[in-house]
Order: structure tokens, then C-alpha cells, then sequence
């Protein structure tokens, strides 16, 4: 480019005195008219003539010189530019993260954190290639030593998680592990001789749980708290790591954010101090080397301790902390250590010993104020609950993670590319986002981050937004988000690899509206303060355009009414399988419900009621967010005809309402005639197997889907049902009966009635959402039922008793499972309540807290 930018300045010197220019046109014309008379003077003008000519000559010919040059340089330097797929384009438009209010003293304060939800204890930065720190210890199993690092269920730890987190600069948690109880505490703080992000400390206390310590393996413990660098740099070992009385360095190091750092480790208890340096860009696997260094040494030197020592410029550095139970630990990390005014002694001191203790005490005070002011429990619900809700924002808090990485995205069959699995990597992209569970989903998830976000914007509103913008500047070109965000080596060790790869053609539930609109009725009632509201309608200004961009993705790609002869208002779920021989019914992984039963034959002319209530959410946030900036434009007037239109009681019924059940179904090809069945096949050399394949024993046809479920109240929870209308009575007959959906538990996600009710979808596929229940589904039941209840018409009475039985019966069984089993659950069991699926579930099943605190839409 600076090549080119010169030769452009040159040429321009050479014809900008155009007055000399004309100059010669007005000598040439006058020496022709001069020569005409004299004929004998016809060589001196042909000279003249002839030095004109040779002037043009030379100028073409320096012309065509260097335009020969160029085709000669680009035949040379050639290089093939392969078009990027628009799948992997990114949208054309301003980052969200980009605006100054994410900038300055907000991107700072939330540099540091617990990012590594899915480790025990893992800290890192928000930027790609981090200074992260961990802990692991050594757990006994079996009578063995078994290492603990990430969370996962086959530790079989009684308990673990978050008992309360601030989100930003302290959290304190829990862990048991068989006879042990260790307690993690985070504490971040910003000084003035601070580097970029501040200092922060970890304290680990160490006790004997339930236990006489009679055992000798589980007097002693042995921690394992490690540094690594992303990027690489070489850290150095302190000159005395195993002094930790006289001289209390254990690392130092140097990085472009933070400048000059080290870390320290004090204590007054006896403890034994050995190290490990490793240099590898692997630091997922850091476990598995650590435990060869300790393996290697037992075979050597029959002890359990690092060998102290180091490959040459380690940019990972293990220390090993070993002590007879109790005792307690404090390292702290200090940044900007380089400056003469550092202080780091001074700063050392403020985050070890007493003055630590001090201020994780009244850090644990301002939490706890904060939880009262924000939600009321104090005269809603017993101490019992109110313990439960504090670890369900706690967890929900200490859950939020930094994402950096390339997701896979899965392309058509027929796109030709150079590798060999047909995907092709997104655009290398940060995301900053709340995690459904810490051992079996450590990751972000589009629809599950809706839910999360109608605790977190009421927390923080500012940590909210943040979440918001980096999901909604994942979005390419098309308005398609990717619904599962792997990112990282990390987070893809956590997944198989069959189920990396994202498919552009497949949506997922728009639940980031949910909080949208939220935010929306609280600017609308003043409800935020004034930097708040500023901030809120600055990113909702900005954010419009890719909202927009995500309706129309919806609005074009999962949408019948396009097409001739289709229904206006008619949605569906792109990404059945319709070849299917296993499925008793195929999956709809894109809406949310994976096996929720749809029609039993996927084709085009299906509708699903839920896709046509979530896009009258989004149209109706979409028109509130333009009137909101007075945009009375086309678009404003678009989102208002499409609220209507979705709205419109009549159309809904004559679409999905169904007289003989009283309740709301999908459409499409079906037929109830369908089962599994064992069948002999004959595979290899003849050789017999069975396979449970599925059997249609009728022909499908086109009609409504009789399952009545969560969402075949999609239209109750979206409140379009008026509330004087007798339909509202049916929905609160199927909600209130025990032979269809309810329990003393909460609600089913399936009718008991359901030909599918409970059962497998394919040999290895148990129900899912075909029967148990789902805190997020029995939130926006209950939400709905509030609302019902507040409005007048003939049926407020009986939905204020079923809220209060519903609400009553959803606290007291996630409070008792949380005390009973030390977890929060993915779903609950409908015919005893006891949780089942993912457990440490810190996702929307936190949302038991909105309704101790009874705080709705």
C-alpha cells in the first residue's frame, strides 16, 4: 500500500501545474499557424512537431513500462484469494464491545476473575492468551491417590461449588472430598502500584471433614497450585521456593498487560514446599504431567513430591504444598512489581494473614447485604432457602467464564474444501459468558444464557450487558449465532468430537430477548439509575441493527410463510432427521427440547407453537426498542404489523389450538402408530445382531401433534391468551391436574396421557424432556401464573392458588436437594423430586431464587 501511495504523489506532481500544460497547446497551435505561409520553413516546423511527438512518445512508453511492470510483478506474486463463506463472515457492523462503556475502568475491574469454571479452582484473565493459575490436589479413591484438577463426576466429591461470588472481586467455596474440606477463597483487589487488573489472593484452608484423622493417608494433604502463560514466556522459580518463612517468592515473570509480576505464598503453618517446571502449550493436559513427575519420582525415590527442578524457560510452573492436616495457605499474585514505588511487600502483607482474613470477611458481609437488597428473602422464605439462594447466585457468579478460540462450523456436503470433515473454522472470537455446569456443560450456551441473564442483569447490570455484547458480536453476516460455543483447547477436551462441529442452518431459542425485555420495562418504570439507563440505551442503540439481523435470520431461514401456498406465521425447527431408522421420534435439537415429541414424520409443512411465541417476543422487543429511540421508520411499522399478527388470538387457535384437548399442539405429518422394536440383522460374515430400530405401523398424515407439554403452554407463558377467555380456564386445568402435568414437585415437562410419556427415543437415548422437570420451563409457568393472577377477569382466584401451591412446591424441593445432596440439579425426578441429570447444575435452575424472591417479567 505504501508502494502504491507513492507512485500516486509522484504522478500527481507530474500533472498538477496544468497552467504549463496549456502553455505548450497555445505555442503548438500558433507554430502550425506560423508554418502554414512559409512552406520553404516546413523541416524547422517539422522539428518542432517532431519534438512534441517525442514527448508523448516517451510518456506512453513510460506508461506502458510500468503498466507491463504490474502484470509482470501480479503473474509473479500470484497468489489464488479463496472467497471466505459467508457462514464464517462476520456481521458488518459495530462491536457491541466496542463501546466506551466497556472500555476504561469497567474492562479493568473485570480483567481478572474465576474464568475457569470447568477447573476447581481456575483463575485467568479476559484476554486470549492469559497468565492463568489452578489448583489441583490429590484426592484418595479406593484406597489410592487420585488427582483432582477439573470438575468432574467420577471424583465422586461430596460437595463443591460457590457458597456465595460477587461476580467480580471475591467468592468463596466449599469442596469435600472424602475426609478432607477444603475451602477456596478469590479475593481481587486494585491499588495504586498496581499493574493493569489489579492483585489477587487465594486463600486455601485445609480441615479434616467428619473425620478422627486416624488414617494416614488423610492426615496429610498434598496441593498442587500452578502459573502457566499462554503466550509462552519463560517464568522463573523463586531463589528460595522452599524457604516459604524467610523469603516467601515462588514465581516471577513479565507480561506486555500486567508489566512485571510475582507470585508469593505465606503461612504460619508447617509446610513442605517442591516444584516442577514444564514447557508446553498444552496446558489441559497439565494433570497428566504432573502426575508422570510424581509417578517418576515414587519409582525413583519412593516419595510423593516434584523433583524440583524445571525444563529450561518453563512457562508453566507447578508448586507442590504438602502438610499435615489442618493448615492453611495464602498466595498471592501482585502485577507492576518492576516500578521503585511498587511496594511489594507492603502489598504482599495487605493480601496474606490477618489482614486477608479481615477483608474476605467483610467482603462476605457486603455479599450478603447485597443479596437482601437485591432480593428480599428476608420475610418470603425460611433461613433453610435463603442459604440455598445465595449458592444459587453464587454458583450462577462463580460459573462465569472467558471463552477464546475458533468454533467448527459444519458445511453442506456438496461445498468443496481442502479438509477432509467438511467444516471450516468461525472467526478466532472471545466470548465472556455465564456456564449451565461446571463438570458436564463448562461452556457457553445460547439458550441456557437467556435464563442466566434474568438473574445476572438484576445482580449486575453492567457484568450482564458485558455477556449480552460478547454473544451478540459472535453473529455473522447472516444473523445466525452458533448455539454451543467451544472455544479453546480447554473446552474442546471437554467434548466429544462428533459434537464440536456447529450447523449454520439450525437455530436455537432467542432467550436473549427474555432479558431484553426486561431491561426494556425497566427503563420504561425508571427502575435503573441514570449512568444505568445511559448505558442500557446506549447498547440497546447499538445492538438494534444485530437484533434486527437475528429476527430476519429466524424470520427467513425457519419460516413457511415464504413460501407459496404456506401459512403467514407459520415457524419450524430446521435440523430433524427425516431419514431416521432409531429415533422413536426425531430429535429437535435446535429448539432447546432435544426429545421433546414433535411430529413423527419431519417435513416442511410442519409448525411449532413454541418458534411462533419466542419470534412475537423478539418482534415485540424489536418494536419497543424503536419506539424507545423514536425510529419511526419502516421497520418500526414491520415489528408492529408482526406483533399483531403474532399476537392475534383468532390465527394462533386456528393454527395450533386443538377443541378436544384444550390445548395448544404443533403441526405437521404424523401418526401415534410408531414404536421401537428388536430386529435380527445380519452383519459381516453373516453374523446376527440385533438392533431396536423404529417400526411405523400406520401411514402418517397431516395434522395436529396431540402431546401436551411445556410446550403446548407456550402460548399461556407468552400471554397471548386473553384473560377473560375460557381457554385460560383449559390451560389451568392442564396445569393443575395431576394426570397430565402436575406433580407435588413441579410440572412434568410431558403429560402422563402422552403415548411418549417416559419413554427412550432410541436404545441409549433415556427421556429427557419426556416427563421429568425443568426449573426454566416451571419459571415461565410460574411467571405467567402471577400475571394471570393480577389480572382481572374470571379465572384470577384459581390462578393465584395454583402460583402459590406451584411456587411453594418448586422452593421446598430444590432447598431439600440442595441440602440433602450439597448440589443444584439439571432436572428433577417427577414421581419422587430428587434430582437427576447434571448435578452442580449452576445454571438455570438458579432461577429458584427469582422465585423465592417472586420477581417476574
Amino acid at each position: 500500500m505504501s508502494g502504491t501511495g507513492k507512485r500516486s504523489t509522484s504522478s500527481r506532481s507530474r500533472v498538477k501545474p496544468s497552467k504549463h500544460a496549456n502553455d505548450d497547446e497555445d505555442d503548438d497551435v500558433s507554430l502550425r499557424r506560423r508554418s502554414r505561409p512559409n512552406l520553404r520553413r516546413r523541416n524547422d516546423s517539422s522539428i518542432r512537431i517532431f519534438n512534441v511527438d517525442l514527448k508523448i512518445v516517451l510518456g506512453l512508453s513510460v506508461v506502458a513500462f510500468f503498466v507491463i511492470l504490474f502484470f509482470i510483478y501480479n503473474l509473479i506474486n500470484h497468489v489464488p484469494q479463496a472467497q471466505i463463506p459467508r457462514v464464517v463472515t462476520p456481521f458488518p457492523a459495530p462491536k457491541l464491545m466496542d463501546l466506551p462503556q466497556f472500555q476504561g475502568e469497567h474492562k479493568e475491574s473485570l480483567y481478572w476473575g474465576t474464568y475457569r469454571p470447568h477447573a476447581y479452582l481456575g483463575i485467568r484473565a479476559r484476554t486470549p492468551r492469559s497468565l492463568i493459575a489452578g489448583l489441583m490436589w490429590l484426592g484418595i479413591q479406593d484406597g489410592r491417590y487420585s488427582m483432582r484438577h477439573f470438575c468432574q463426576d467420577s471424583d465422586g466429591l461430596a460437595q463443591y461449588g460457590w457458597t456465595d461470588h460477587d461476580g467480580r472481586t471475591y467468592g468463596h467455596q466449599v469442596i469435600v472430598d472424602q475426609e478432607m474440606k477444603l475451602a477456596t477463597s478469590f479475593l481481587k483487589s486494585k491499588g495504586e502500584d498496581s499493574g493493569y487488573g489489579g492483585d489477587w489472593a487465594v486463600r486455601l484452608d485445609v480441615q479434616n471433614h467428619k473425620s478422627n484423622g486416624n488414617d494416614e493417608l488423610s492426615r496429610s494433604a498434598h496441593l498442587f497450585f500452578y502459573l502457566a502463560d499462554e503466550e509462552g514466556n519463560a517464568l522463573t522459580v523463586g531463589e528460595d521456593t522452599l524457604g516459604t518463612y524467610e523469603n516467601s517468592l515462588l514465581a516471577s515473570g513479565s507480561r506486555m498487560d500486567v508489566g512485571s509480576w510475582q507470585l508469593h505464598l505465606k503461612s504460619e503453618d508447617d509446610l513442605e514446599v517442591h516444584y516442577s517446571g514444564f514447557k508446553t502449550p498444552h496446558i489441559h493436559n497439565l494433570s497428566d504431567l504432573v502426575q508422570e513427575n510424581l509417578g517418576l519420582q515414587v519409582r525413583k525415590f519412593n516419595r510423593l513430591q516434584l523433583p524440583d527442578s524445571s525444563e529450561d524457560y518453563p512457562s508453566i510452573l507447578v508448586f507442590q504444598i504438602s502438610a499435615k492436616i489442618p493448615f492453611k495457605v495464602d498466595i498471592t499474585f501482585v502485577s507492576g512489581t518492576g516500578l521503585e514505588s511498587s511496594r511489594v511487600e507492603k502489598r504482599v502483607s495487605s493480601l496474606t494473614g490477618t489482614s486477608l482474613t479481615s477483608q474476605l470477611k467483610e467482603k462476605q458481609r457486603e455479599f450478603d447485604s447485597k443479596f437482601e437488597k437485591t432480593f428480599n428473602l428476608a420475610d418470603k422464605v425460611d433461613p433453610e432457602s435463603i442459604i440455598a439462594g445465595k449458592a444459587a447466585i453464587g454458583n450462577l457468579l462463580g460459573g462465569i467464564g472467558y471463552f477464546f478460540g475458533q468454533s467448527k462450523i459444519a458445511l453442506p456436503k456438496d461445498v468443496n474444501l481442502a479438509s477432509q470433515d467438511n467444516s471450516i473454522l468461525y472467526w478466532p472470537a472471545e466470548l465472556y459468558t455465564a456456564v449451565p455446569s461446571r463438570p458436564f456443560f463448562p461452556r457457553g450456551f445460547l439458550w441456557d444464557e437467556g435464563f442466566h441473564q434474568l438473574l445476572i442483569w438484576r445482580w449486575d447490570t453492567r457484568i450482564s450487558l458485558d455477556i449480552l455484547g460478547h454473544w451478540l458480536d459472535l453473529m455473522n453476516i447472516d444473523g445466525w449465532i452458533p448455539r454451543e460455543q467451544i472455544l479453546g483447547a480447554e473446552a474442546l477436551s471437554k467434548v466429544p468430537k462428533e459434537f464440536v462441529a456447529q450447523l449454520p442452518s439450525n437455530g436455537n431459542p432467542p432467550t436473549l430477548f427474555l432479558v431484553l425485555r426486561e431491561l426494556l420495562h425497566g427503563l420504561k418504570k425508571n427502575q435503573f439509575t441514570a449512568p444505568e439507563s445511559n448505558e442500557i440505551s446506549s447498547f440497546l442503540k447499538q445492538a438494534f441493527v444485530r437484533l434486527e439481523a437475528w429476527f430476519q435470520w429466524f424470520n427467513t431461514t425457519q419460516s413457511d410463510c415464504v413460501k407459496p401456498g404456506k401459512e403467514i406465521g407459520a415457524y419450524y425447527w430446521h435440523g430433524r432427521d427425516h431419514t431416521t431408522t432409531r429415533q422413536l421420534n426425531p430429535q429437535t435439537l435446535s429448539s432447546g427440547f432435544d426429545d421433546y415429541p414433535r411430529a413423527s414424520h419431519p417435513s416442511e409443512d410442519e409448525r411449532h407453537v413454541d418458534l411462533r411465541c419466542w419470534m412475537l417476543l423478539a418482534a415485540d422487543c424489536l418494536h419497543s426498542i424503536s419506539k424507545l429511540f423514536e425510529e419511526d421508520n419502516k421497520f418500526g411499522k414491520e415489528y408492529d404489523t408482526t406483533v399483531k399478527m403474532l399476537s392475534d388470538f383468532e390465527i394462533l387457535n386456528q393454527m395450533h389450538y386443538d377443541d378436544a384437548y384444550g390445548a395448544y399442539f404443533d403441526f405437521g405429518n404424523h401418526t401415534e402408530k410408531v414404536r421401537l422394536r428388536w430386529k435380527e440383522m445380519m452383519v459381516g460374515h453373516n453374523y446376527p445382531t440385533r438392533e431396536l430400530l423404529r417400526e411405523v405401523l400406520e401411514t402418517p398424515k397431516l395434522r395436529l401433534v396431540p402431546h401436551i407439554g411445556y410446550v403446548s403452554l407456550f402460548p399461556f407463558m407468552g400471554r397471548i391468551i386473553p384473560a377473560d377467555s375460557w381457554i385460560l380456564e383449559k390451560q389451568l386445568d392442564l396445569i393443575s391436574n395431576r394426570s397430565i402435568l402436575w406433580t407435588d414437585f413441579g410440572l412434568r415437562s410431558l403429560a402422563k396421557t402422552s403415548s411418549i410419556y417416559m419413554k427412550h427415543n432410541t436404545e441409549h437415548d433415556a427421556p429427557y424432556w419426556r416427563g421429568p422437570i425443568w426449573m426454566n420451563m416451571n419459571y415461565m409457568i410460574l411467571s405467567s401464573l402471577y400475571h394471570y393472577s393480577t389480572e382481572d377477569g374470571p379465572y384470577r382466584e384459581k390462578a393465584r392458588t395454583i402460583y402459590d401451591d406451584l411456587r411453594g412446591n418448586l422452593i421446598r424441593n430444590v432447598v431439600r436437594n440442595y441440602h440433602k445432596t450439597g448440589f443444584f440439579w439439571e432436572q428433577f425426578d417427577q414421581r419422587n423430586g430428587k434430582g437427576k441429570g447434571a448435578r452442580v447444575f449452576t445454571g438455570w435452575t438458579s432461577l429458584v431464587l427469582l422465585i423465592m424472591a417472586e420477581a417476574y417479567p
